[in-house]
């Protein structure tokens, strides 16, 4: 018994730390990721005539994607 209770007490870390980074990351790119979609998308009833911010970028669509010789 004695054994498991030093184990407990060991300088072992209880606080994941990476875990935890990766949700905070995971959570800022998918707000971004969210927003640049939503901003890009066709306007909510009452945004129509909105103006859209500087920051987020205008992603332009393409008639057929992915389809015939690249453009680059």
């Amino acid at each position: 018994m004695e054994i498991l209770m030093q184990a407990a007490t060991d300088n072992v870390p209880h606080f994941p730390v990476a875990a935890t980074a990766a949700i905070v990351v995971g959570f800022i790119a998918a707000t971004t990721i969210g927003s640049i979609a939503w901003y890009n998308s066709k306007r909510p009833v009452g945004w129509e005539n909105k103006e859209r911010p500087d920051i987020v970028p205008e992603v332009k669509k393409e008639e057929t994607p992915g389809v015939g010789e690249p453009k680059s």
